[in-house]
């Protein structure tokens, strides 16, 4: 069993910067994938990017792009997410998914992911 464990969101003004962690224990591999995802009331979770711990390969949300960045440190079993230029459409609980050796088309659904982290709420205000 793998067990993720999220950290760092809050609030923020927008325009402001938040760094979330997601720290794997248990049985974590180097063939980890690891993403974040976010979900808000009334709507279905959504994918925001992911990473492939094994090569560093980096897959974002064209809503994000350019503002967000998905990091890893393998050997830490940890990953993180810095969001920049935070907007109020941001604002959503995040949740961090870990998964062994997925297939690029799957990267981007949340069904494709084992083990989830708790989630970790975000408020950017305007």
């Amino acid at each position: 069993q793998v067990q993720l464990a999220e950290s760092g969101g809050g609030s923020v003004q927008t325009g402001g910067s938040l760094r979330l962690s997601c720290t794997g224990s248990g049985r974590t591999s180097s063939r980890f994938d690891m993403a974040w995802f976010r979900e808000v009331p009334g709507k279905e979770r959504e994918f925001v990017a992911a990473i492939r711990l094994s090569g560093y390969h980096t897959y974002y949300a064209d809503s994000v792009k350019g503002r967000f960045t998905i990091s890893g440190d393998n050997g830490k079993s940890t990953g993180y997410l810095q969001m920049n230029s935070l907007k109020p459409e941001d604002t959503a609980v995040y949740y961090c998914a870990a998964g062994e050796t997925l297939i690029t088309s799957t990267l981007r659904r949340a069904s494709a992911y084992r083990y989830w982290g708790q989630g970790t709420a975000v408020t950017v205000s305007s």
